[in-house]
């Protein structure tokens, strides 16, 4: 039996029990000495017939001398010139996780180019003011090259790549990329905190979609309650908070991406695990500053979760409050959403209400906590998937041998 074409040579398995049941009275393995077999332990190029791999359980000859692992990092993506405005926004309301409807086959190219045309004239101005396109690529590909550099010092032979949604570099990019490096396994990686089906559920869709290749495939769907993404949160909120003359009089206004509430209505969890984000971000960061939620950037005439960030701040300046920092909480880089609604059209309508400080703590982007984050989700990852592999082929072998 053969490998991929990249390898040569012939794969001998060894019999499941000689390598996956321990001795009866062999200890547990602790965590950090399986990672450490997983990592380290992966290939030995000395062994008998070339290559012995514990973990795995195979030996014979083998080009590389570790596995490869490729990590797939997605995002919605961003128009990088104002002449892409109105096509990004097409590929985005031609999405079926983002528009559905009866007969949506028909329908949903003619209501997308119509939504795309007149959204893109209503958005065009926020582009602008950030420069005339929007940073999403160029920062997210900084956290990829930042995640592969912290994964090679964990020991892991990783590639990562970039996969945007709606505008390049696209998923099909980032599969032929993945395909062009050679990896034995992928992790697929939405940086979207909190799970919604039309963010995090949309981007591995498109994925299955394009990609059905023969080699493992693990996913991350959320990771909002991952002790390094709130440290690193809690991190930039401690920034935008030590800019005021007395912290504890800014209220913090947490501003999520709304959706609308067909999808919550229908059971997606994004409501609940916004609100389990705020409350973890306020336990962690032992703030006694008042604190509330709210959504931005509904699109369309339809009913999406508020309150919106607007009607928030009148909200506050009815309540003669004058001090705000806003924390942008499902987004895990600077974009549109943050430089341009809020650091700019919000600001500027604090300032009419009569707001004298306005604050917004700055994306996560390639903060070296955020990225050691991601590192950690990765190998806990591959771990868990690697633990159920070995429970699966011990129950297999007991079923075998009984």
């Amino acid at each position: 039996m053969q490998a991929r074409g990249r390898r040569r040579g012939l794969l001998l398995f060894m019999p499941l029990g000689a390598w996956i049941a321990p001795p009866a009275t062999q200890r547990p393995e602790s965590r950090g000495n399986f990672l450490h077999r997983l990592l380290r332990g992966g290939i030995d190029s000395r062994a008998l017939n070339g290559v012995h791999c514990p973990v795995l359980g195979f030996q014979g000859e083998m080009v590389r001398t570790s596995r490869r692992v490729g990590v797939v990092l997605f995002q919605l993506g961003g128009p990088d010139t104002l002449e892409a405005i109105e096509p990004f926004l097409y590929n985005l309301f031609c999405d079926p996780d983002i528009i559905d409807f009866p007969f949506a086959r028909i329908g949903r190219k003619p209501l997308a180019k119509l939504i795309s045309a007149t959204r893109a004239r209503k958005v065009q101005h926020h582009y602008a003011t950030i420069g005339g396109g929007s940073p999403i690529r160029r920062f997210t590909e900084r956290q990829a090259g930042a995640l592969e550099a912290e994964l090679g010092n964990l020991g892991l032979n990783a590639r990562c790549f970039v996969a945007m949604r709606y505008w390049h570099p696209f998923t099909r990019e980032a599969v032929e990329q993945l395909r062009d490096a050679e990896c034995d396994e992928v992790v697929l990686l939405p940086l979207y905190p909190q799970y919604s089906s039309t963010t995090t559920g949309s981007s591995l869709n498109e994925w299955r979609r394009l990609f059905s290749d023969d080699i493992p495939v693990h996913q991350v769907e959320r990771f909002f309650r991952h002790e390094m993404y709130l440290e690193a949160v809690v991190e930039k909120i401690e920034e935008a908070l030590g800019r005021f003359t007395v912290p504890e009089r800014a209220e913090i206004v947490f501003s999520a991406h709304s959706v609308p509430l067909a999808v919550i209505e229908k059971g997606d969890p994004y409501q609940r695990e916004i609100e389990e984000t705020v409350e973890l971000l306020m336990r962690r960061g032992g703030w006694r500053n008042r604190h509330r939620l709210c959504y931005q950037s509904k699109v369309g005439a339809s009913k999406w979760l508020q309150p919106s960030l607007r009607q928030t701040l009148h909200t506050m300046a009815s309540e003669r409050l004058r001090e705000v920092c806003i924390v942008p909480v499902a987004f895990v880089s600077d974009h549109v959403e943050t430089l341009g609604e809020i650091d700019h059209e919000a600001r500027e309508l604090a300032a009419r209400l009569g707001f004298t400080q306005f604050e917004m703590s700055a994306g996560l982007n390639d903060s070296p906590t955020f990225i050691r984050g991601l590192g950690q989700i990765v190998l806990e990852t591959l771990e868990v998937s690697s633990r159920r592999m070995l429970s699966l082929q011990t129950e297999t072998d007991w079923v075998v041998a009984g």
